[in-house]
């Protein structure tokens, strides 16, 4: 069960145990909802056959009025039982269904011809099926959520067949696929393709067995002739790095002798692997068709297959509206409170400051410096030596000038050098106390020039990255998974990457550095370097790392951490108000701050955001987030931060003669001119933010209501985490939690959705200083 499905459940629960009493009382006073109650507007009597017992599930044949049919059990409003649906376009579920979802076992066929025989769960093909082609395909295994996951054996409709393990779709784990031609191979998969351990045998007998990268042979191998004789040695479509011994038998053909390797290349790129047919509509995209609920008198309902309402949506208390004039709504109201802040993990109680505005609010503790330092005898201490020597070499190397306008050729992702770094040393390498390692410099000319265009200096930088000083890990992974690393003067974050992230950023490294140059108040990250390190041995593990720019990077103290989506699922801190530190990474349900901004900064501000938005749509990438700092002016010697100034009804000032910098004295102080020189759109930005109240009985309230309550800051923001494609992945996460939750509140959507609900809600948290 999922971390949100049952943080739901646990506070349905609790909230149980609280309304007993409220729902015996309304029991007493309106009894049980009879069927016999529902009006002529409720269920059609023209087009609707069928008898209503007291609740009870009864037999109803309808014409919906799109046009749609079902004829089978019904309870409550909903297809509940068996029962058949026809939809106008051909479609057509017959089984089994539980509150209007199609649940259990049943039947579901398309117009194409094609159909699915299984096990249902929410209105997915999930459980053990049977999919049946257009085309003649057939699928027989396991399904989760529409998705070939588990064991299945599919039969292609050109003879091909696969029998194996499936996830998320493709073919991955270990399975066998045969061609029509008796071809076959057996062994690992990955992503659908042949990736691992495994053996390809050919219908005349000879067999290739060993390592597979991306469908061919990579690695070491065996290939092997029926009469005995073999060669053995290491694989590779690069004829330079092929290299192995043949090894005749006493019977072998002296064909054999001139044998090429790449010959095995050409054959096996013979044999494709089939694409299964395409589904045109999953059964939990079907809608049902609008009718009317004696729950909600004349509100329309319609509903997905899946069970999802998407008009007249009713929340787990909904009923208890008609109980709240018994007079005791207070109580009600509280315990529906209490349900929504369990639901969206806020705390209910009056002492917290993001619902009090009588009580002050308080600087977060200082903790130490971010990080773990990397000394000796640290996990990654080896690995830390490699990274510094690799950065001193490919900064320090000496390379032609180049200007700003770059060839398309050093954007090819196949644009990257490998250099090895033995331990003796070499002609281009220094003498090392670590291990032997090899190290790869992906598009080195692009790089250079984005340092070049950031106005880095190579000598800082190497300074930074790899002085005297260590590096320092954060304590934790991030959800990714990924580690960070920070350097010594917090100038730099070195962040480790999978290869799909580094597959995503080449793709779009074109894009990335045209728009960097384009927009020189950009707010996305900036990227100096993209690297990785590869370790000899049996594993041949390989880190990739990219650094960047850390965004919060100041001489002042960051006090607080904001990371801004715009969705509202999961988004708040784990820790309470009093646990947070100046480390602390705040999230949007923890926001309770308007940022105020001068007239030309917010224009400017707005501006960006448009163009920012813009190329992150266009590089369809989602899931970033504008994360924000601030620095707060005045805190007392108790630990409270000063308001500057506090609006009255009457449009007056409180605080005026508080003993705290004004504005005016924030405009002399940035006079300096090393300190006005520092700040610009993003950092070191003079500010104010108005305090905001949330109230926990709105749902999902991601922006608070104004106070009038202002607070001098200087502020730190940019886009961060811009390389997580929408892939299936994703889009998995999307429809699994759109089951649910809102669709619109969680993080993961469609790059194009996600762009403008970020926009949008940044927008609002921005405003301009009147």
């Amino acid at each position: 069960m999922s971390k949100e499905h049952s943080g739901v459940l646990r506070a349905w629960e609790s909230t149980m145990r609280k309304t007993q009493a409220a729902k015996k009382r309304a029991n007493n006073i309106f009894g049980i909802t009879s069927m016999a109650n529902v009006t002529n507007n409720d269920l059609e009597d023209d087009t609707d056959k069928g008898v209503s017992i007291s609740g009870e599930a009864y037999f109803a044949e309808k014409i919906l009025p799109n046009g749609d049919y079902y004829t089978g059990q019904w309870y409550d409003n909903f297809p509940d039982g068996q029962g058949k649906y026809l939809w106008t376009d051909g479609c057509m579920y017959l089984g089994e269904w539980h509150k209007g979802k199609t649940m259990g076992k049943g039947r579901f066929s398309w117009p194409s011809g094609a159909s699915y025989e299984g096990e249902f769960k929410a209105g997915y093909m999930d459980g053990s099926g049977t999919y049946i082609g257009s085309n003649g395909e057939t699928y027989k295994g396991k399904w989760v959520m529409n998705m070939k996951h588990g064991h299945g054996i599919l039969n292609y409709s050109n003879g091909d067949c696969y029998d194996g393990e499936w996830r998320r779709g493709f073919q991955e784990g270990h399975g066998k696929y045969q061609w029509q031609n008796k071809n076959y191979y057996i062994g690992q998969w990955k992503n659908g393709v042949i990736f691992g351990k495994g053996t390809f045998v050919w219908s005349n007998g000879n067999t290739y067995d060993g390592y597979w990268e991306d469908g061919m042979p990579k690695g070491n191998g065996t290939y092997q002739w029926p009469d005995g004789s073999f060669y053995v040695g290491n694989w590779s479509k690069d004829p330079d790095e092929q290299n192995g011994t043949y090894y005749p038998s006493e019977s072998s053909l002296a064909a054999n002798l001139e044998w090429d390797p790449t010959t095995v290349y050409k054959e096996i790129a013979g044999c494709k692997i089939c694409v299964g047919e395409r589904v045109s509509i999953m059964p939990s995209q079907k809608r049902l068709a609008t009718w009317y609920s004696s729950k909600g008198g004349d509100k329309p309902r319609r509903m997905s297959v899946d069970g999802r309402v998407s008009v007249g949506v009713e929340r787990p208390l909904d009923k208890m509206s008609l109980w709240e004039n018994d007079g005791n709504s207070n109580g009600l109201r509280q315990v529906r409170r209490d349900l929504d802040c369990e639901l969206l993990g806020i705390p209910h109680n009056d002492a917290n400051p993001k619902f009090n505005l009588g009580l002050p609010l308080k600087a977060p503790k200082l903790e130490k410096r971010q990080g773990e330092t990397i000394s000796k005898g640290h996990r990654n201490y080896e690995l830390m030596l490699n990274l510094q020597l690799g950065i001193r070499h490919s900064v320090g190397r000496p390379a032609p000038a180049t200007s700003f306008d770059l060839k398309a050729s050093a954007f090819d992702p196949k644009d990257k050098i490998w250099t090895r770094f033995p331990r003796e040393g070499s002609k281009y390498t220094p003498p090392h106390q670590s291990y032997e390692f090899k190290w790869k410099d992906y598009c080195p000319v692009v790089f250079r020039t984005l340092r070049k265009l950031f106005k880095v200096d190579p000598a800082d930088y190497m300074i930074s990255i790899c002085g005297d000083n260590a590096l320092r890990e954060l304590s934790s992974p991030g959800k990714s998974g990924s580690f960070f690393y920070l350097t010594d003067d917090d100038r730099y974050m070195i962040k480790t990457m999978k290869k799909s992230e580094v597959k995503m950023f080449l793709r779009m490294l074109s894009a990335y550095y045209n728009h960097v140059r384009s927009f020189e108040n950009t707010l996305v990250i900036k990227y100096y370097g993209l690297h990785c390190v590869k370790i000899p041995g049996t594993t041949q593990k390989k880190v990739r790392f990219i650094i960047m720019g850390n965004l919060l990077r100041s001489d002042y103290t960051i006090h607080r951490r904001f990371d801004l989506k715009g969705s509202s699922l999961g988004r708040i801190t784990e820790k309470n108000e009093f646990e947070t530190d100046n480390t602390t990474i705040l999230k949007d349900l923890d926001l309770n701050f308007i940022f105020k901004l001068q007239k030309a900064w917010y224009q400017e501000f707005c501006w960006q955001i448009d163009k920012d938005c813009e190329f992150l749509v266009q590089e369809r990438t989602m899931d970033y987030s504008l994360l924000v700092g601030l620095h707060f002016r005045e805190i007392s010697t108790n630990g409270e931060l000063i308001p500057c100034q506090r609006r009255t009804s009457s449009g007056n000032s409180e605080n005026e003669s508080a003993d705290h910098i004004s504005r005016t004295n924030v405009d002399q102080l940035l006079l300096d001119p090393k300190r006005w020189a520092s700040v610009k759109l993003g950092s070191n930005m003079p500010a104010r933010v108005e305090r905001t109240i949330r109230k926990p009985e709105l749902e999902l309230q991601l922006v608070g209501e104004q106070t009038g309550e202002y607070y001098e800051v200087i502020m730190f923001f940019g886009i961060i985490d811009i390389l997580q494609d929408y892939d299936i992945t994703k889009k998995l996460e999307h429809a699994y939690k759109s089951i649910h939750y809102d669709p619109t509140s969680i993080s993961a959507v469609d790059p194009k959705q996600y762009s403008k609900r970020f926009r949008d809600f940044i927008i609002k948290v921005f405003a301009e200083d009147t």
